[in-house]
């Protein structure tokens, strides 16, 4: 369960999926199969009903939140003379590996930009704020990718600061799932309307690290965070699931950092990927993303085949 004890649990409001499915309220869905299937995972079966009692209801209770900034702080600018600030909105999405985060960001790009309140809105994955591979490898945390410390925390606070305080063209490394590593190209990101930063550690704080830290983090910049979440055991089958699929895509490029995977017979590559998730998923998912899971504002509980089950509202 998403939430762990009684002062937990007070924080949120649970909803059954066709609870939260009836907060829809008569918002069109402006997708077609053809858009979901272009936006969905590469181990996920998304649905149209999916996108309709999940995420249309989701952004509608984002869209009137974002008005609701937007009207305030209006207000504000008001009383003070000042002229308009613009400020992007920012939406967090986290959770682990192999849950459906860049989905989830994806479909929400996609219905929010439809909507003409913010009809721009930007996606940034903290993947490209990684270190790159040589850096990795220098400071021997190649095994550690993804945990707090392979990350340019630097570069990710700089960006996201430069972002909220409406900096026009600011530029995000992008990385390349294929070479395991940045690429030279950058994305641009010139003033949204919204921005949604997806990945593992956006819900960290101070709390989180083990000595006194002063500096930043991306989660105090955020308007709203999301928290995907779904049993261990369900993870690390889906996992696994993607790494066979990968086997026969991404990794079969020869340019990929992976491509010796590629070979593997379907018992090795079970195997392969199982002791990946029990080293490296795994831990990182326990130690560093999950204890995180109570600070986010909506909490979207997966169960079998990615179908979202329960979502928890924080109060």
């Amino acid at each position: 369960m998403p939430v762990q004890n009684s002062t937990q649990a007070a924080l949120y409001m649970p909803f059954a999926r066709q609870q939260w499915a009836e907060l829809r309220n008569a918002v069109p869905l402006t997708l077609s199969q053809q858009d979901i299937a272009d936006l969905q995972g590469l181990n996920e079966d998304l649905s149209l009903q999916e996108v309709t009692d999940i995420y249309l209801p989701l952004s509608r209770l984002l869209n009137l939140i974002i008005g609701a900034k937007q009207v305030r702080g209006q207000v504000v600018e008001q009383f003070l003379g000042q002229q308009p600030h613009r400020s992007p909105y920012i939406i967090s999405i986290a959770g682990s590996v192999a849950v459906g985060k860049s989905t989830t960001a994806r479909i929400l790009q996609a219905l929010l930009q439809r909507w003409p309140e913010h009809p721009r809105v930007d996606l940034v994955t903290t993947d490209g704020f990684l270190y790159p591979l040589a850096t990795l490898k220098r400071k021997g945390l190649l095994k550690r990718k993804g945990f707090p410390e392979s990350y340019d925390t630097k570069m990710l606070i700089e960006f996201v600061s430069a972002i909220k305080a409406g900096l026009k063209n600011v530029t995000a490394p992008i990385y390349s799932h294929i070479t395991y590593d940045r690429v030279a190209e950058q994305q641009v990101i010139n003033q949204p309307d919204i921005l949604i930063i997806e990945g593992l550690n956006v819900l960290q704080t101070g709390l989180d690290a083990p000595v006194d830290i002063k500096r930043p983090f991306v989660s105090d910049f955020v308007d709203f965070s999301i928290y995907v979440d779904a049993d261990d055991t369900l993870l690390k089958n889906w996992y696994i699931n993607r790494f066979l699929r990968f086997r026969s895509g991404a990794f079969s490029d020869p340019k990929s950092f992976f491509h010796h995977y590629a070979s593997l017979n379907d018992q090795q590559a079970i195997e392969t990927a199982s002791n990946i998730w029990d080293t490296i998923n795994g831990p990182n998912l326990r130690q560093n993303i999950l204890p995180t899971r109570e600070r986010a504002h909506l909490i979207l509980r997966k169960g079998g085949q990615h179908r979202m089950d329960q979502v928890f509202l924080r109060m």
